[in-house]
């Protein structure tokens, strides 16, 4: 039985990212600073939610991608540290000219908001950087169904949310970015059954060369024992 775990329990289980892409976190933290500067009072007034929501959003991600350079390899660790400066250059600049150069809340959360649509759609679309290895695997394995279905559950609230007040700043990602979840979420009921095939077979091979290995050294002591 293939046992759905979180992403992160299997990295630090196994002590290594293998081929999870790091592409969905350094995403989602991106969106989520973006979010956290839509927030804030002097961009968008009486948006506490998006704030709160977003501004612990991001401190979860930065966790994950610790954990996330912690456990790769040195290339792939250089990547991801790369990824991460660059994203908070972005965020110091976008908050310096959002905050220090615009002098009106309407222009500061026409600014910051159109920046949100467009990383937003990034963060649900980035699972689908493994959508080409999922394909030709016919495994699911490193596209985590944790995460699509999260997205899909945080598209369909926020969807909603900004449908009863109409922020379109917030309805146009969230919108798309359910879509985006439903592609993930048929793609994994698509490949689930040959990815249990695949991962049945690996075991049933492991245990097959062990029962071997082990056929070997007894003979080797039989062999052993009778010259002597």
């Amino acid at each position: 039985m293939y046992i759905i775990r979180p992403t992160f329990y299997e990295i630090w289980k196994k002590g290594s990212v293998e081929q999870f892409s790091p592409a969905p976190y350094l995403a989602t933290l991106v969106n989520c600073m973006v979010w956290t500067l839509y927030g804030l009072p002097m961009v968008n007034p009486d948006n506490v939610l998006v704030l709160t929501i977003n501004g612990s959003g991001s401190v979860v991600e930065i966790v994950y991608v610790t954990l996330f350079i912690i456990y790769s390899s040195r290339n792939k660790r250089l990547k991801v540290l790369m990824w991460l400066v660059v994203e908070l250059l972005f965020i110091g600049v976008l908050a310096f000219v959002t905050l220090i150069l615009v002098h009106s809340a309407k222009k500061r959360s026409a600014i910051v908001g159109t920046t949100c649509i467009v990383f937003n759609i990034m963060m649900y679309a980035a699972p689908l950087a493994v959508m080409k290895l999922v394909i030709v695997t016919k495994s699911v394995e490193y596209m985590p169904l944790s995460i699509s279905l999260a997205s899909f559950g945080n598209g369909v609230a926020w969807t909603t949310y900004a449908l009863i007040q109409f922020d379109a700043f917030i309805t146009v990602p969230n919108g798309i970015g359910t879509l985006f979840s439903v592609v993930q979420l048929i793609l994994y009921a698509t490949y689930y059954k040959s990815t249990m095939k695949q991962i049945a077979e690996r075991k049933a091979n492991k245990t097959a060369e062990v029962n071997l290995s082990q056929v070997v050294v007894g003979n080797g002591d039989q062999r052993s024992k009778t010259n002597h």
